[in-house]
């Protein structure tokens, strides 16, 4: 099923996602039909990543492949710039504030 959900989103989502510089990436799908997505780029962080998952990723995926559900946006914190937050912490937090 996962081939199908990637064919979908080859072919209706990513194009329109490209169009605002963004991308999205399947995190996971439940046995029970809910599939966990990530946006990126541009979409990652956008106010209006919830209405693009319910509206474009949901609708494309949910039409053409009946076993899907739901489509879920995962909402994750990047590593690299999370390691940089906490490179900028340590440096605030020690004795010569960093400097």
């Amino acid at each position: 099923m996962l081939e199908r959900i990637e064919q979908v989103l080859d072919e209706q989502v990513r194009p329109y996602l490209q169009g605002h510089g963004g991308a999205v990436e399947v995190r996971e799908l439940t046995e029970d039909g809910l599939l966990r997505v990530r946006l990126l780029g541009h979409c990652a962080g956008c106010p209006s990543a919830t209405i693009t998952t319910e509206q474009i990723i949901q609708e494309a995926v949910c039409a053409a492949i009946p076993e899907v559900r739901q489509v879920v946006l995962v909402e994750e914190i990047d590593e690299d710039l999370l390691a940089q937050a906490r490179a900028i912490l340590r440096r605030r937090a020690s004795p010569d504030g960093g400097k």
